[in-house]
């Protein structure tokens, strides 16, 4: 770590100094160079574990939801990943205000993702997700005020003035997309920091950031689908994830920042390459229990929609065209009764649960 403070940073006045990108520091280090092999390593394998998947709509539809509770948790919005699963595709008025809140991060993931074609990661589309997860238009700060504070003492000052923020902005975004020989991991480790430092929302910014980290994974073609879990590791690892933050602000310490990131990088892809492979071994098996148990429905619609997401409703299949509602309710019913799911009833509603499944996402561990 440079010894050297930060030219014009003050904890509590406005960081309008904050410098631009490129860092003057080495980003090619031995020690980022090294954790970036590792963390590509590991990312190639998650990439290609997923690839073999025979629905990939079971990572899609079930990790954003995690990544979405660990996110809000981050920021004291505390939720289950079974509550999110149970709500995530009807987070009505009658939902707890933390499940609607951390369903809309999710949301604001996939729309995002499924526009990148349209819209790449920019400023405009860091103001689309931001409006998606707070359920309001968001739009750059215009008024002072904005402080980041821990137990009531400020540990940093966003800049202020929305020209100010504009212009750090337009830097930011036109670094992410520059053409050198900066790797895509270690830019994405740069580019976090300078948005959690530039704040351009009221509100939400750390959620945004963590959602923009996993749709550049994919624009820059180091995964195909967005699930990398990354909160998950800030998570474990907030006070260093907000101590190296701040080191960067105030001493420059850019490679122990990077070198942070990356093996967050590195060990989420491990973690989620691992459930991958539960995964496949758990529809290998579930597959051999409907064909023995319940041999007249239609196996691959089931399997379809039963990996889907981890709940499963009748009017899933409904949707699907798999079945009309009393066909599809003798067929979950039927698989309930064979043990493949679980039913609940939720009000007038019936829930039906791959619970194995849920058991494998939720598991902290690869086992």
């Amino acid at each position: 770590m440079s010894n050297k403070p930060a030219r014009g940073w003050k904890a509590e006045a406005p960081y309008n100094e904050l410098p631009p990108l490129p860092p003057s520091a080495p980003l090619q280090t031995p020690a980022i160079l090294k954790a970036t092999i590792k963390a590509r390593a590991a990312l190639a394998e998650l990439d290609r574990l997923a690839g073999k998947l025979p629905n990939p709509g079971i990572l899609v539809r079930t990790l954003p939801l995690m990544e979405a509770r660990c996110s809000s948790q981050i920021e004291n919005i505390v939720t289950t990943d079974d509550m999110l699963f149970q709500r995530a595709d009807q987070p009505d008025d009658s939902t707890l205000p933390e499940i609607r809140e951390a369903s809309r991060h999710a949301e604001a993931l996939l729309e995002a993702y499924h526009g990148l074609k349209k819209l790449p990661v920019c400023s405009r589309l860091a103001q689309q997700v931001c409006s998606r997860i707070k359920d309001q238009p968001m739009s750059v700060r215009k008024l002072p005020g904005t402080v980041i504070a821990s137990r009531r003492q400020v540990m940093y000052t966003p800049p202020v003035g929305e020209a100010v923020i504009r212009g750090l902005l337009a830097n930011w975004e036109a670094y992410l997309h520059s053409e050198d020989d900066t790797d895509p991991l270690i830019r994405m480790a740069v580019a976090h920091y300078q948005f959690e430092a530039i704040h351009p929302f009221t509100d939400g910014n750390g959620r945004t950031g963590r959602i923009l980290n996993s749709l550049y994974l994919t624009e820059a073609g180091l995964l195909e689908q967005p699930i990398l879990y990354l909160s998950r590791y800030i998570l474990a690892n907030r006070s260093d994830y907000y101590r190296l933050l701040n080191a960067v602000t105030s001493h420059e310490a850019w490679e122990d920042w990077v070198v942070y990131i990356l093996q967050g990088v590195a060990e989420v892809a491990t973690w989620t390459a691992g459930k991958v492979r539960e995964i496949h071994a758990l529809v290998d098996t579930t597959q051999k229990l409907i064909a023995k148990k319940c041999p007249d429905l239609p196996l691959d619609d089931m399997m379809r929609a039963i990996f889907e997401q981890p709940y499963c409703r009748i009017r899933h299949l409904v949707v699907a065209g798999v079945a009309k509602r009393e066909t599809a309710s003798i067929y979950l019913v039927k698989l309930a009764k064979a043990g493949v799911l679980t039913e609940i009833k939720q009000g007038r509603d019936k829930l039906f649960l791959n619970h194995r499944l849920v058991a494998l996402l939720t598991n902290p561990t690869d086992r």
